[in-house]
């Protein structure tokens, strides 16, 4: 059983201080097992890991970052030993830049500063360093266009280091609009700068006496050395002869002793080449033990190798030394090469992109490689989404899909937040997005609506990795959208191209579009596709990706659901007319069939069906905030409904043999006082106009009305305009069609009085005394009541408006006939009179203005009666009529005040 380690202890760190980007060593104990196991590394605040190298458990290399403390701790923490403690502590100094115009007493490098993403040190000219303000105001950058700035000072440059500096121009530019006051101040400012750089010059040479203390001594020592030279040329002539005999005695030694020393020196040579192999054995070893490494992945460990080697032997002029570090140099080119391409593989996890771009930064690849794998996995990407629209387009062609590993994202196991969160929104609404889809629902959807779902899987699945690199890249550098605004774009005109190719240009059609569109999508399969979108944009959102990106799938999804709202009724306009197929004729107890019933429940349902795509979900726009759509929705309804009413009119002109099976029925709770038409008999056409004008009654006061509700309650706009609109041809229609049933059943009663008041050629100037009310008015009432008993059958609440007008057409006839006649007898007026009184007070109750005048004009062409009792007369004959005839008038008294008040 091992012993828990103990917390990592820092005890001392070299140097204690300095600028942000130093190099320190740092030393204590429990400092971890490896690098591996140090998982965190702050000084004063800071987070150091990204920087550090561990040697060994008691010390780690690191740089210093930039931290707001001035002091702080160096905190180290590993897997073993957890968060450790600090015995000692890091001062944080401000660095001290020395402008390009400011004397120094020693030479001034180009400032280096440490980027922490490339790991590298990266030079900055010294140009750069030169002061911001000059003029030590605030600068106020004014609006000229920089070319009118050139045009005025052609040649010159507001730049204050450069040949052809302009002050006008520069003072133009940064100072428009600075006041007279504050440019004395800049005056002023400048005359201390001018005399601080005279004051400079003393300072300059008290602060460097040391230095030419140095130069002083080492120009004395040459002047002696060249003294002393003069002395030697002077008595060089003496010594000569005794050089000479040194040189002889020396050729003889080297002669004697040649092959002793020639032993030595091989000895020697080969005691320093073992000596030199033991020593340096790590550079002789260091190419063999790169390649082992490689092959088992073990890159830190050859990185570390690699910057040990080049530290100790990157500039060595030992040519067997540099032999053996080419030969390094060349094992770490082909890892930088193998590491850049295992990079660029796609797919790739993020925890392996990071971990070789960290490798490659740390073996200073040439480029950019975080780039090039941004690069790499956006066209990844962006193939990925067009082999899907390719793969799917081949399918609707008759190709069989083809199975591309490209596309088989289903077996990618790795843990992502955003397709968990995917997952859960489908939960909420019902849906099966992203996973838990039956088989069979594939083979039932359309190719553009699974198109759509396999399309966005793909973006949600990938888009996350892609997008924490991106930030990881990005965070604290310049930041460019082109990319990912590039991966929206191709999202969203791939999705038109399958769903709205009409909204793509020509040449975006070709690349985005391909799909063969036999018939558009039902309204239910684009509902479909406009919560896949949703759920795809939730997701997105869920990135922190910036809203300006993704306004273009806002823009996308509200193009969508006002597709949607028009497929819908277009469809819902189609159901429609095949309601006509549907009617049975079945008449209720108010004269009404199922149709009124099945118009609304259609609408409702179509309304319902929009419920999803009318409701803003948040950071979209209302459905109906632009003008054109309003407009195509208000015709598009008003449409519908005159598509129910041309039904209707259809229904109730249509000749009998086109009827099919069509019988009418009475509901069991009406009364049935007329013998009601049996189930098995078929309608005369006469039948169909009543039970047509029963359902526009109804229509006209309950279903637009409900209607209209409706679609207030949805948010339609102009249902006022749909209302009137319909309403105006509903009444229409119930016109053409009272007309035709008062046509049908007033004419035949209208053209039966005048044969019949002459019949057995009746002549009103000579006749006999009246007996009664003669046969044909009778006719006449009798097929008045035949009428009443047929609307009483379908509809009660039609009986006023059908009898009304029958009474009207009769009366004006009789009233006709009798201004024809040129003189009436005694006898022939009282007949007259007696007829017209037994119609009038038979009808009195369907009475109306024209009709009561129509009755007072006919009586008034007849002489009026002169004896009491021909008054009599005509009373008891009228009595005599009523009586005779009570039963079939009965249905001109029941219940007349509630029918008249209807």
């Amino acid at each position: 059983m091992s012993r828990a380690r103990q917390p990592p202890l820092v005890t001392g760190i070299s140097p204690n201080e300095g600028i942000s980007w130093t190099k320190v060593t740092i030393r204590g104990e429990n400092l971890g097992t490896g690098p591996t196991d140090l998982i965190g590394l702050t000084i004063c605040g800071h987070n150091c890991l990204l920087t550090a190298e561990w040697m060994s458990a008691s010390k780690i290399v690191c740089r210093v970052g930039q931290a707001k403390n001035d002091k702080g701790d160096i905190i180290v923490t590993t897997k073993s030993g957890g968060k450790g403690t600090s015995t000692v502590s890091f001062k944080l100094l401000k660095p001290e830049k020395i402008g390009i115009l400011d004397q120094s007493a020693v030479w001034v490098d180009e400032m280096n500063y440490y980027d922490m993403r490339t790991d590298r040190n990266k030079g900055i000219p010294p140009l750069s360093l030169r002061p911001a303000n000059p003029l030590g105001i605030e600068i106020d950058k004014g609006r000229f266009p920089q070319k009118d700035l050139e045009a005025l000072f052609p040649g010159m440059s507001a730049d204050f280091t450069s040949e052809n500096f302009s002050a006008a121009w520069y003072l133009i530019e940064n100072h428009s609009t600075t006041s007279f006051d504050q440019l004395k101040t800049a005056v002023v400012n400048l005359k201390k700068q001018a005399n601080k750089k005279n004051e400079g010059s003393l300072a300059y040479v008290k602060g460097g006496l040391s230095t030419f203390f140095e130069a002083q001594d080492a120009l004395s020592a040459i002047h002696q050395k060249l003294e002393a030279d003069g002395t030697e040329k002077v008595e060089g002539s003496m010594t000569q002869k005794l050089e000479n005999v040194l040189n002889r005695a020396s050729n003889t030694a080297d002669t004697l002793f040649q092959e002793v020393l020639g032993r030595k020196d091989k000895a020697d040579s080969t005691r320093n080449a073992l000596n030199v192999l033991q020593r340096f054995k790590f550079l002789f070893n260091l190419p063999l033990n790169i390649e082992r490494n490689i092959q088992k992945g073990d890159y830190d460990v050859v990185i570390n190798d690699y910057e040990k080697a080049k530290s100790l032997f990157g500039k060595t002029e030992v040519q067997v030394f540099k032999k053996y570090y080419a030969e390094v140099e060349t094992r770490i080119e082909a890892l930088r090469e193998l590491l850049l391409d295992k990079l660029l593989e796609t797919p790739s996890t993020l925890h392996d992109q990071k971990r070789y771009i960290r490798y490659l930064s740390d073996l200073h690849a040439p480029g950019d490689p975080a780039w090039q794998c941004i690069g790499a996995q956006h066209q990844w990407i962006l193939q990925l989404m067009h082999n899907c629209k390719e793969s799917y387009v081949k399918e609707q062609k008759g190709n069989s899909l083809l199975h591309s590993p490209m596309l088989d994202l289903d077996s990618d196991v790795r843990p992502s937040p955003i397709g968990h969160l995917s997952q859960t929104a489908s939960l909420k609404r019902g849906s099966s997005f992203q996973s838990g889809r039956d088989d069979a629902w594939r083979y039932k959807a359309p190719q553009q609506v699974v198109f759509v779902e396999k399309l966005t899987k793909v973006v949600v699945s990938q888009l996350p990795n892609f997008w924490k690199l991106w930030i990881s890249y990005v965070n604290g550098s310049l930041f460019s959208e082109k990319m990912i605004q590039e991966v929206m774009h191709s999202l969203v005109k791939l999705i038109r191209g399958a769903l709205l190719p009409f909204s793509l240009r020509e040449g975006e059609s070709r690349q985005y579009g391909g799909w063969e569109m036999k018939s558009e999508l039902s309204g239910q399969w684009l509902t479909h596709v406009i919560q896949t979108v949703r759920l795809s944009s939730e997701s997105l959102t869920a990135l922190e990706i910036p809203n300006d990106m993704l306004q273009i799938i806002q823009d996308l999804i509200l193009d969508l659901r006002v597709r949607c709202i028009i497929v819908t009724l277009q469809h819902t306009a189609e159901d429609i007319k095949r309601l006509a197929e549907k009617e049975d004729w079945v008449v209720d107890n108010e004269g009404l069939t199922s149709l009124p019933s099945q118009f609304e429940q259609c609408i409702i349902h179509s309304l319902q069906s929009l419920r999803t795509v009318l409701d803003c979900k948040p950071g979209e726009a209302s459905v109906f905030q632009q003008q054109k759509t309003q407009e195509d929705v208000c015709q598009i309804s008003i449409g519908i409904m005159q598509v129910f009413i041309d039904c209707l009119e259809q229904l109730s002109t249509k000749p009998d043999g086109d009827i099919d099976t069509a019988h009418l029925s009475v509901d069991v709770s009406s009364p049935d006082l007329f013998g009601s038409i049996h189930e098995d008999s078929s309608l005369s056409s006469e039948q169909r106009l009543l039970i047509a004008l029963s359902n526009c009654r109804y229509l006209e006061r309950h279903t637009f009305l409900n209607i209209a509700e409706h679609f207030e309650k949805h948010g339609f706009q102009g249902v006022e305009k749909i209302t009137q609109v319909s309403m105006e041809s509903l009444k229409e229609l119930d016109q053409r069609l009272f007309e035709m049933y008062i046509e049908f059943k007033a004419d035949p009663i209208v053209g039966s009085l005048e044969p019949g008041i002459y019949a057995g050629y009746f002549d009103w100037k000579d006749c006999l005394v009246p007996a009664g009310v003669r046969n044909y008015l009778k006719e006449a009432l009798v097929n008045i009541i035949a009428v009443h008993a047929e609307v009483f059958t379908i509809s009660k609440d039609l009986v006023p408006r059908v009898m009304s007008r029958v009474v009207e057409a009769v009366s004006e006839e009789l009233s006709r006939l009798m201004q024809c006649v040129s003189s009436f007898s005694k006898n022939g007026a009282l007949q007259a009179r007696l007829e017209i009184c037994a119609l009038r007070d038979t009808v009195a109750i369907y009475l109306t203005p024209e009709s009561n005048s129509s009755f007072k004009q006919a009586l008034e062409a007849l002489p009026q009666l002169s004896s009491g009792t021909d008054k009599k007369l005509l009373e008891e004959l009228l009595n005599k009529f009523k009586s005779s005839m009570h039963l079939q008038l009965t249905c001109f008294q029941a219940a007349s005040s509630a029918m008249m008040k209807t």
